[in-house]
């Protein structure tokens, strides 16, 4: 097997099909330092050297040849995007992921939410806008004339799960515009931004499998994405000093805090529970209902497209009339990350068995099956630091790397998937902004988020910050 990925949910994609008994050896390309800390897993190498990045079509597509893979599976959109599991299907290579044309639904926020429209997908009232004075006219308006309600400014391409910021106030609002459309925080992907009312409910990582013809629910998850806890001043305070380069003391950041106005910004994601506590097989029915299957139909109807791979749309259970209604806030079309390291733990199914009836268009004839067990997940990310470079914030913001990490051996009753660790002739150290994710399974939440932060403890690295309520309800 090849799993194509960078980061934390390439190795627990990795570690699924290790655990199979139809799998002698798993790839992971371009992988890290943590690949190798699961059975039969080991980063891909071509002449000698490991894969530059997920980005290198080429290499990917020729160590796939030369290693004689049976299967690849795409974790990350960028390289789907980039159009890998065409160039693989043009050298026979079957592939889990959507070929380069059906990537559309994750690339563009804005064309994914007009087609959501015409289908009559439920989802939030949205506007789009190519030009920042524009939209920052939009905003003033809407705060405006509609009190009480706020906004979820989005990048419209692809920013690794960075480029959205729910907003509290008109002036996070204008921030937003700013970052994404005047200072280009995201690059292209800021050219347009997706602005839409912003909701209140139940957020769900909700994951799908569809082979063009059969669509099959693939698990969900609690997905937490702000960077703080929501009580956590100092940890703000600090990274507002560090990310916009002005100092505050305790005083000024609890003022800022109490007028919501401190920067708690969203991430790639903080950790995640699994399966989601609020979502029962009635909910689910319905999601797939109103939500997966009509996309992956209409895709096809419509646009002539057909969908293979992970469909992954991030809802939103809003009530109304006394029942919860799943809109759809955006979609993407691989597998959620820190979700798939609180989902894939709990799979008891043969992945390489899915993946292989994914290819041959017979899901309907293999069962997804999951544990009953409840899996907690918490990423452990590099914070705020003073180096030689200066202040820096941590992450989702710039950080320090190249940090030493002790302690990675000691974790005797969670799985460490690592998100960005290189292995070196002294150990483990920091290569990345999200560095490792502690998944511990457990009979309920509790048990697991208990098992989950114990293991944790037991790891450091300078800067090493975390989220201390993953598992807990707390507002995101």
């Amino acid at each position: 097997m090849l799993v194509v990925d960078a980061g934390g949910r390439g190795n627990a994609i990795a570690h699924a099909f290790s655990r199979s008994e139809k799998v002698k050896e798993v790839f992971v390309a371009p992988g890290n330092g943590g690949s190798y800390l699961f059975p039969k897993c080991k980063q891909a190498e071509l002449n000698g050297k490991k894969i530059p990045s997920i980005r290198a079509i080429e290499d990917i597509v020729n160590f796939a040849k030369r290693a004689e893979v049976d299967l690849a599976y795409i974790g990350p959109e960028e390289p789907l995007s980039l159009g890998l599991v065409d160039r693989l299907e043009e050298e026979g290579i079957p592939a889990v992921g959507p070929r380069k044309e059906a990537t559309i639904l994750e690339a563009s926020k804005c064309w994914a939410k007009d087609f959501m429209r015409k289908i009559g997908v439920p989802i939030p009232e949205y506007w789009n806008f190519d030009d920042a004075d524009e939209a920052k006219e939009f905003v003033k308006d809407y705060y405006k004339n509609n009190p009480g309600k706020n906004l979820v400014v989005k990048a419209d391409g692809l920013a690794a799960g960075k480029g959205v910021f729910v907003c509290d106030s008109l002036e996070e609002a204008l921030f937003a515009v700013d970052e994404i459309m005047v200072r280009k925080r995201f690059g292209e992907a800021g050219n347009r931004v997706e602005i839409e009312e912003r909701l209140y409910g139940i957020e769900v990582a909700f994951t799908a499998l569809s082979d063009g013809k059969h669509v099959v629910p693939f698990g969900h998850a609690k997905d937490y994405k702000r960077a703080f806890d929501p009580d956590d001043v100092e940890g703000m305070r600090k990274f507002y000093i560090g990310y916009m380069r002005k100092y505050i003391t305790k005083e000024e950041a609890k003022k800022l805090f109490d007028e919501g106005k401190l920067l708690n910004p969203n991430t790639g994601g903080m950790g995640a529970v699994s399966p989601h506590p609020k979502v029962d097989e009635e909910i689910e029915r319905k999601i797939m209902d109103l939500v997966v299957e009509p996309i992956i139909k209409k895709f096809k109807e419509i646009e002539g497209i057909e969908f293979r791979g992970v469909l992954y749309p991030v809802i939103m259970l809003v009530e109304e009339n006394e029942e919860l209604i799943p809109k759809v806030l955006e979609i993407n079309v691989r597998d959620c990350d820190p979700g798939a390291e609180a989902k894939l733990p709990r799979l008891e199914s043969d992945l390489a068995e899915i993946s292989l009836a994914l290819i041959d268009k017979k899901l309907n004839e293999v069962e997804v099956k999951f544990s009953s067990d409840y899996c907690v997940a918490v990423c452990a990310v590099s914070g705020f630091m003073v180096g030689r470079e200066g202040i820096k914030p941590g992450y989702p913001g710039d950080h320090y790397t190249n940090q030493p990490i002790k302690g990675i051996e000691d974790v005797k009753d969670a799985y460490v998937y690592a998100n960005g660790i290189a292995k070196t002739p002294n150990g483990y150290e920091t290569t990345g902004g999200r560095v490792l994710t502690v998944s511990a399974l457990g009979k309920s939440v509790e048990e697991a988020r208990e098992k989950a932060y114990r293991e944790l403890e037991k790891i450091r690295f300078p800067g090493m910050r975390y989220r201390k309520t993953i598992g807990l309800d707390v507002p995101e």
